[in-house]
């Protein structure tokens, strides 16, 4: 599905990558790549990635109809299954969504390739971020002008593929200057983040180290630099790493270790790793406590935390997905028809049971849900009866209050 003369063929790209494999490794090997690990690596970056994603997996989704008579369960079971159920073969609705989330967070941008059976969906697939390129046809040769399309590599094979815009469901970051492609939050807090790394790598060492700090050699005399390291090779031999920890050091005649007193408090080491770990949560709308601090909770429950969880952080990307999958799913026949898929989000916001059942009984009890409804949020069958709505007997209206006492009421609701 080559439909662009200005994509390269295959054999034009591979001689490209071998020279950017190549001079990866020649700046490894040099020296000259300051790089400290991926971003994966910093606890703090890889836990939020971590919290959104399963937040999104566990979220149920669920297809509905708004018709003349409210809002009801959709009747298209097949299309409900494919993303209730398994959206391909090798993939559980919670790992698909989880997969897309992580994704669009650590790439900025992810891709969904919707496969058609006719004119309904057959299955969708997760293409890899890092392949996707966004093609405008600003010359209108394959459609509209300024059309979208989405030419995606296969990193096994190299055969390109050409899709259009609306059979790919594309989910980026809120941060974005076009409004087509997503920004990851990695590149903004790239010093952020690579800071996080440098102090991590700092306390492996220190820890490979047996927590030695460096130390000054004085010795008195000249000594080659031959003689210097392997000088230095003893004693390190001696002092570092954790079995030499709090082991006597042999010094030779004439010569004294003073090691250098650096200490991490005097640096505000933990202070500084803290500040930044916040900022990156931040960075991801991740609150202080879904990272283990603790310190300054203000947060009455558990309740509290992940309402606020929801409407700071949650409400954009759920709402994202919705619209997306609405569009790019559904037909136009089926949209104006009043179908729409919606998250529920219930099951981060629900309370406890005495709670839970506490506000179900005054939903009941009010007219404002049925029994049956009720006894399905609890999972429960339904019972007799139980499809009807419920009020208190003694509730009158306004207009007719004073009636039950044989008063006469005039037409303003006033007594005569």
């Amino acid at each position: 599905m080559k439909f662009f003369s200005w994509f390269k063929n295959e054999s034009e790209e591979k001689p490209q990558a071998d020279f950017n494999k190549g001079w990866k490794t020649l700046v490894e090997w040099l020296g000259l790549d300051d790089k400290v690990g991926d971003a994966l690596s910093d606890a703090t970056y890889y836990t939020c990635l971590k919290i959104l994603s399963e937040t999104i997996g566990k979220l149920p989704l669920k297809m509905y109809q708004d018709t003349d008579k409210g809002v009801i369960k959709s009747d298209k079971q097949e299309l409900y299954n494919l993303l209730k159920l398994r959206p391909n073969p090798y993939m559980t609705s919670a790992v698909f969504w989880a997969t897309v989330e992580m994704n669009r967070n650590h790439h900025g941008n992810a891709y969904v390739w919707i496969r058609y059976n006719g004119v309904e969906p057959k299955d969708l697939w997760i293409m890899q971020s890092e392949n996707v390129e966004h093609v405008i046809d600003d010359a209108g040769l394959f459609g509209e002008v300024n059309n979208l399309w989405y030419k995606y590599t296969d990193p096994k094979t190299n055969k390109i593929y050409v899709i259009p815009s609306d059979n790919v469901m594309h989910f980026k970051t809120s941060m974005t200057f076009d409004g087509i492609k997503g920004k990851p939050v990695r590149d903004i807090l790239k010093e952020t983040v690579n800071g996080n790394l440098h102090s991590q790598k700092f306390m492996t060492n220190l820890y490979k180290t047996g927590l030695t700090g460096k130390a000054v050699l004085e010795y008195t005399g000249e000594l080659d630099d031959k003689s210097k390291k392997r000088l230095v090779k003893g004693f390190e031999e001696f002092s570092s790493g954790s079995k030499n920890a709090g082991k006597i050091i042999p010094v030779p005649l004439g010569m004294k270790l003073v090691p250098l007193n650096i200490k991490l408090t005097d640096s505000q080491f933990f202070e500084l790793k803290k500040y930044n770990a916040l900022q990156v949560a931040g960075a991801f709308g991740i609150k202080p406590n879904q990272i283990n601090d603790y310190q300054k909770s203000s947060y009455a429950s558990a309740e509290s935390q992940n309402l606020a969880f929801y409407v700071d952080t949650i409400l954009f990307i759920v709402k994202q997905y919705e619209e997306e999958i609405t569009y790019k799913l559904l037909s136009q026949k089926l949209i104006d028809s009043g179908y729409y898929w919606r998250f529920n989000v219930n099951v981060i916001l629900r309370a406890d049971s005495k709670t839970q059942m506490e506000s179900l009984a005054i939903g009941v009890n009010n007219g404002i849900i049925k029994p049956d409804e009720a006894r399905n949020e609890l999972d429960r069958p339904i019972a007799d009866g139980g499809d009807r709505l419920y009020a208190n007997g003694n509730y009158i209206p306004l207009t007719l209050a004073g009636k039950q006492y044989g008063a006469v009421v005039d037409s303003e609701g006033g007594e005569e």
